[in-house]
């Protein structure tokens, strides 16, 4: 049949347009990147964009939070145990600077978040308008991007620029402010279209294979070869490939705290934690290996303690994603660039299959120097009071290494990262890079949320559980299944360790007072008890597990207890103290 349309009838029928809102615009970008879950707290500025959601109930989930920075952190714990793009709504002013911890929290520790906030109409910026504020300025030290949206055509194509970048290459934080007026204005849209290209924008660097032949040579020759990983292997869910290459190199293998859980806990070559308070061997041998091959992880100073005296005697491989992070802190001998997932079954090839018996067989020597000198005590105490690793310890073997564990910041976290089992991967969720207290209350409900199959345990300090518990009432208005388990030593213990140890004792302002949190949790609809013995406390964390519901779980631990191995400030890894 002969075509008889005109090319303006063509060019409508491909491109049909249908006049709708800013805020409209909003939700069908959300639609159609696959969001199901929204944290956010409504406010002036962001009301359109709240009334266009009212229509979309069914397709997407709102979680109204207590405080706009309990909604960032939930959305940082949902995207780390989905694996997906967390997303946040917040008003202007005071809504959306409540908003800056988390995003540096997301952009140091690698988290992929969109985070809209409302603002003033377009004519009132810059006049100090009632709660206005220049979030863009503010912002952009700790997002991946940010951009302020003043016209609703640019909508469409800001959001998916936006989700684009928050979850490719390096994932991180991004931030779109909408002023009000564009939120409302109407405009002919003619439908969505994901980014997947931007020109100036290359997440992947170009994979070198001479640089996968160096490296592959430098670990065939290697006598004393040693990996050590990031949370690289679980962004780029690289999880397999990473196992595939260290077993058939045959070389042990250690975690940064953010890569932990991607290696199972009880895998033959996985010889622990490094850093501060991280185990011995690897510590110590770090600065004994031949070749030290990194793989997404970027030598923070918590894990290389002082630099000019760090693997000083080694070849350094470094795999990474970004390469601003290459010889960024630590001279590298060999590069190399692109996702891990591309990278490490190219370098897996070349490898040849090997069985450093002798080397790993030091690991285990000095291991069990550790578990003489502080493990076994930390872990079977004979004294009245509880520590923290016998009750990780009763934990693991109720859990069966399967939970997902939530930690806030300070010596729970240590001894949590130290002695949790984990058999699968994303499974320990922590802040790492900014260690911000009051995170794994929030994290923990959103965690739930991005793994709701999953029993989510949240582990948390008196100190940092006071920063957030308003977020108890989040779990009580969804009723998620959420299991709060307070370590309570009284004090905030990582501060009194260090004026213990390195301030004579003086302990200025860290003997905290704490509310009865069993009482809280009660006025909130939450089960719970408290428990300070050690006879009590099996059972004690069998009823949090098997309770049908969010429970509180408060446990007494000594208050002078420490956390050993450390390497202190300004030394040496090699010089990591035991007691």
């Amino acid at each position: 049949m002969q075509d008889t349309l005109k090319q303006p009838q063509k060019d409508a029928l491909l491109t049909k347009t249908e006049s709708i809102s800013g805020s409209e615009a909003v939700m069908r970008a959300f639609v159609e990147e696959g969001v199901e879950t929204i944290f956010g707290y409504p406010g002036g500025a962001i009301m359109p964009i709240y009334d266009a959601l009212y229509d979309y109930q069914q397709n997407l989930e709102h979680i109204l939070v207590r405080h706009e920075q309990g909604a960032i952190h939930a959305a940082q714990g949902y995207a780390r145990t989905s694996g997906r793009t967390g997303v946040v709504f917040a008003t202007s002013g005071p809504g959306a600077t409540n908003l800056v911890t988390g995003l540096a929290d997301a952009l140091i520790d690698s988290t992929p978040l969109v985070c809209i906030t409302g603002q003033v109409f377009a004519h009132l910026l810059g006049t100090d308008a009632f709660q206005e504020t220049d979030i863009i300025n503010i912002t952009t030290p700790c997002t991946k991007w940010n951009y302020q949206v003043t016209d609703a055509n640019e909508i469409p194509a800001v959001l998916a620029k936006a989700f684009f970048i928050a979850n490719s290459g390096r994932p991180g934080p991004v931030l779109i402010d909408i002023t009000k007026n564009a939120q409302v204005q109407k405009f002919d849209y003619s439908g969505y279209e994901k980014c997947n290209f931007i020109r100036s924008y290359r997440p992947k660097p170009i994979v070198r294979k001479e640089y996968i032949e160096q490296a592959a040579q430098l670990i065939n020759e290697a006598k004393k070869p040693f990996v050590i990983f990031g949370q690289g292997v679980i962004l780029g869910k690289a999880e397999k490939e990473f196992k595939a290459f260290i077993e058939k190199a045959g070389i042990p293998t250690a975690w940064t705290i953010m890569g932990l859980s991607a290696l199972p806990s009880n895998h033959p070559l996985n010889v622990g934690m490094l850093g501060m308070h991280g185990n011995y061997a690897p510590n110590v041998l770090t600065n004994d290996c031949d070749v030290l091959i990194a793989v997404g992880m970027r030598f923070d100073d918590r894990v290389t303690g002082r630099l000019d005296k760090y693997a000083r005697q080694a070849k350094v491989i470094h795999l990474d994603i970004d390469p601003a992070e290459i010889d960024k802190n630590v001279k590298t001998t060999v590069p190399v660039w692109g996702d891990c997932k591309e990278t490490l079954p190219l370098l897996t090839e070349l490898v040849q299959f090997r069985n450093h018996a002798a080397w790993i067989q030091r690991f285990k020597e000095l291991e069990q120097e550790e578990i003489d000198a502080c493990i076994y005590k930390e872990l079977n105490p004979t004294g009245d009071e509880l520590t923290m690793g016998e009750v990780i310890k009763v934990l693991n073997e109720l859990t069966n290494g399967e939970a997902v564990l939530v930690t806030d910041v300070g010596q729970h976290q240590m001894v949590t990262c130290r002695y949790a089992k984990f058999i699968q991967s994303k499974s320990n969720i922590t802040s790492g890079g900014l260690g911000t207290m009051g995170f794994a209350l929030p994290a923990a409900i959103g965690a739930k949320f991005g793994a709701p199959d999953r029993t989510v345990v949240a582990i948390i300090g008196d100190g940092g559980f006071q920063m957030t518990i308003q977020e108890l009432g989040t779990i009580m208005q969804t009723g998620i299944n959420v299991k709060l388990l307070i370590l309570n030593n009284s004090f905030l213990g990582m501060v009194r360790q260090w004026q213990e140890l390195f301030h004579s004792k003086r302990y200025s302002f860290v003997d905290i007072t704490s509310p009865d949190f069993v009482l809280v949790a009660k006025g909130y609809r939450i089960e719970g008890q408290r428990v300070a013995d050690r006879a009590g406390l099996r059972d004690a964390l069998k009823a949090m597990l098997e309770h049908d519901g969010s429970y509180l779980l408060e446990v007494m631990v000594g208050k002078e207890n420490n956390v050993f191995p450390m390497v202190e400030a300004g030394t040496s890894v090699s010089e990591i103290r035991l007691k």
